[in-house]
């Protein structure tokens, strides 16, 4: 296993879709105990902060898609700080803010590990191009920037020159589908897309899910693992406060056995927790309990188990030893 250091770092960026308080995602999941739970996991925890994103004065759409250079911009900062993390040998841990984000997460962690496979968990393919995006959002859109046989479909897009396509479909699988425009149905079935929607995880169970998954991702070769997780894939009873909550989301088990797994692979080098929307909370107990909820994915992810660490004893303690602790 990666028994290395972790490095955590905040992207309070929202310019990827249109409602704001996403960028206020980093904070709520740290001030939610994230440092804290992970020191106890027994790593080196670093703790990078929060990027600070420039603002840009003209930021013209293009075709129907807002903040196209805000968005790339952003994007670029990031994929340059994620790639350092990892070139220094840390498990990085990307705090978000939207989903374009990884954009330039998995884009920097490729630059370390060109190898790499992505596992997408989320209600949402996120694989629309602007050509085919209902809404033009291009949280909506982040991995169409990624897939190298998108190429010849997406348009050059202001923001986004210093980076090109480097992920195979064959090397992504999603978990946890559920609203799926028909445009990105489309890209799937094109690209021969492995993907379990939640009817799949209702007929297969998560075990199975999970076990297809990483033969799908790792049967030809042991291989950095980056994980992106967005947290509108649990079901919205469980995290209510993010900006596109779909009914039939995943339960907390289901949602907690896929980090498990895959930290069990010793392969996760790299995971985004996107999408976490405090201002989205009906009360404050909605709020915190969604920042909860992405503290447990993390720690999941990183070794946390639901039994509890090992404990410290070797051995039962016997009765014997402990005549003189009676009164």
């Amino acid at each position: 296993a990666r028994a290395h250091s972790v490095a955590v770092l905040g992207a309070p960026f929202s310019k990827g879709q249109k409602r704001r308080g996403v960028e206020h995602g980093p904070k709520v999941i740290r001030d939610a105990g994230l440092i804290e739970r992970l020191s106890n996991l027994d790593y080196p925890v670093h703790d990078f902060g929060d990027l600070s994103f420039p603002r840009l004065e003209k930021d013209e759409p293009f075709m129907h898609v807002p903040f196209p250079r805000t968005v790339g911009t952003a994007n670029k900062l990031l994929s340059g700080a994620v790639s350092s993390a990892v070139g220094a040998g840390h498990t990085l841990v990307m705090l978000g803010g939207d989903h374009s984000l990884a954009i330039g997460s998995v884009a920097g962690h490729a630059q370390q590990c060109p190898d790499l496979c992505l596992i997408w968990v989320d209600a949402h393919a996120d694989v629309n191009t602007p050509l085919t995006s209902p809404s033009g959002n291009l949280h909506g859109q982040s991995v169409a920037f990624m897939l190298k046989e998108l190429q010849d479909k997406m348009p050059d897009i202001p923001g986004f020159s210093w980076m090109k396509p480097f992920l195979s479909s064959r090397d992504l699988v999603y978990i946890g589908l559920r609203d799926v425009d028909p445009g990105e149905l489309c890209i799937l079935k094109n690209l021969g897309i492995q993907y379990f929607s939640m009817r799949d995880i209702d007929r297969l169970g998560i075990q199975r899910v999970m076990e297809v998954t990483l033969d799908h991702l790792l049967a030809r070769k042991q291989r950095p693992i980056h994980l992106s997780f967005d947290i509108d894939a649990f079901d919205p009873s469980l995290a209510p406060a993010t900006g596109t909550p779909v009914n039939g989301g995943l339960t907390y088990r289901e949602g907690i056995y896929i980090p498990e797994e895959i930290h069990n692979t010793g392969l996760l080098s790299a995971m985004d927790l996107v999408e976490v929307n405090p201002v989205l909370g009906a009360s404050r107990e909605a709020v915190e309990a969604t920042a909860a909820l992405a503290v447990d994915v993390i720690a999941s992810s990183l070794g946390q188990t639901r039994l509890g660490a090992h404990a410290t004893l070797e051995e039962i303690p016997s009765a014997k030893d402990t005549e003189q602790l009676r009164l």
